[in-house]
């Protein structure tokens, strides 16, 4: 009985909680969390380039700052207040930060680190802001979304909001989840169809300092030259030596070209992964080579552990080869032939190897042995 006539009372102290944890998170609180990650990126890449021995560099490296640490401290900021609008813009952070963390289950697989919170984080959005102006810089970050039902939601935002700017955001935003889906024709078409949408309604619209007209220029042109079956195009530069280097230079090897940077909330899997194939494929015809958009310099210190950076690397700190194939999101791989015709293009993981693996085991035309 006793317990039984507390029960309201626990459950409205509860809510009290919840409300006063509201009232103290803030805007501030969430900007201190962005800075203080950009801070701590700034400040590890300068340990990695300052490092005077391999010792050094490999302790420096190890210390690289957590995405998972700061992504949970934003969530802690901004779930009790997801009710209010303010928490959309930190919110497109954390799901831009949170794509790539995985964390290892005991039977070899992997799930999202933050997959509870994506999700709680995705009805909060349909329940209080499916009709919010503010809702645009949410979109794009869930175009780079893991969770399947973002593209239900992109779906919702671009059929049902009143605003036909933020419709034409979200339109961009699914023509760019899409890609990751294949490249039948049905749905090309409808890639196509959402550009123009995009082009036509969203235009001018700006988000993180770029157009939509911008990206969905960029996706046009991955469309046209960069998808599947298509001939990737050349890239001439240099390593971070300043030796030329050449995509030409490896062809009649199966190459995985990786756009990828130390930055990255990913880049220790992505390297491990870069690793486990090189050794996986040695003695075969088989390159990794790398697009690196980090300062020459902290790609020289990097690559100077032979046991971290164990492929060449084009230098690109001013983005131009980059830019060339249109890189949105990073990391991003594309797997090519012998003859640099594209058979992959998207996120580094299991799909760039088994892509990698059947071109190296399929038969040699006949003449060619």
């Amino acid at each position: 009985m006793f317990l039984s006539m507390n029960r309201p009372l626990r459950f409205a102290a509860g809510c009290l909680l919840l409300l006063s944890a509201a009232a103290s998170a803030s805007p501030a609180d969430a900007a201190r969390v962005e800075k203080n990650y950009q801070l701590a990126l700034e400040q590890w890449s300068l340990a990695v380039r300052t490092a005077a021995t391999n010792e050094a560099r490999a302790k420096a490296w190890a210390a690289r700052p957590d995405p998972a640490v700061f992504a949970k401290e934003m969530w802690t900021v901004i779930s009790p207040a997801l009710r209010e609008q303010w928490t959309l813009e930190p919110a497109a952070w954390f799901l831009s930060i949170t794509p790539g963390l995985r964390t290892p289950k005991p039977n070899g697989s992997s799930s999202l680190t933050f997959g509870e919170e994506i999700t709680a984080l995705q009805a909060a959005i349909e329940t209080h802001h499916l009709k919010s102006a503010k809702l645009s810089p949410v979109c794009l970050a869930l175009a780079s979304s893991e969770d399947p039902r973002s593209l239900a939601l992109l779906e919702k935002i671009q059929t049902a909001h009143a605003d036909v700017t933020v419709q034409g955001v979200a339109a961009l935003a699914i023509a760019m989840r899409l890609k990751a889906l294949g490249d039948d024709p049905g749905l090309m078409k409808k890639r196509l169809t959402l550009l123009r949408k995009a082009i036509i309604d969203s235009a001018d619209v700006e988000i993180n300092g770029v157009t939509v007209a911008k990206l969905a220029e960029d996706e046009l042109y991955i469309i046209r030259f960069l998808t599947k079956g298509r001939i990737a195009p050349e890239l001439l530069g240099a390593d971070s030596g300043g030796r030329p280097l050449k995509l030409a230079d490896y062809r009649g090897k199966v190459v995985v070209l990786l756009f990828w940077n130390s930055g990255m909330p990913e880049a220790g899997r992505v390297l491990e992964m870069v690793t486990a194939m090189e050794k996986k494929f040695a003695g075969k015809p088989f390159a990794v080579i790398g697009v690196n958009n980090d300062t020459t310099a902290n790609l020289r210190e990097m690559q100077k552990q032979a046991e971290l950076v164990t492929f060449p690397n084009f230098s690109d700190p001013q983005n131009r080869l980059a830019h060339e194939y249109r890189v949105g999101s990073w990391p991003l791989a594309y797997v090519l032939d012998g003859t640099r015709k594209i058979h992959y293009a998207g996120q580094p993981g299991s799909f760039v190897e088994f892509t990698a693996t059947a071109l190296l085991e399929a038969p040699k035309p006949a003449g060619n042995n």
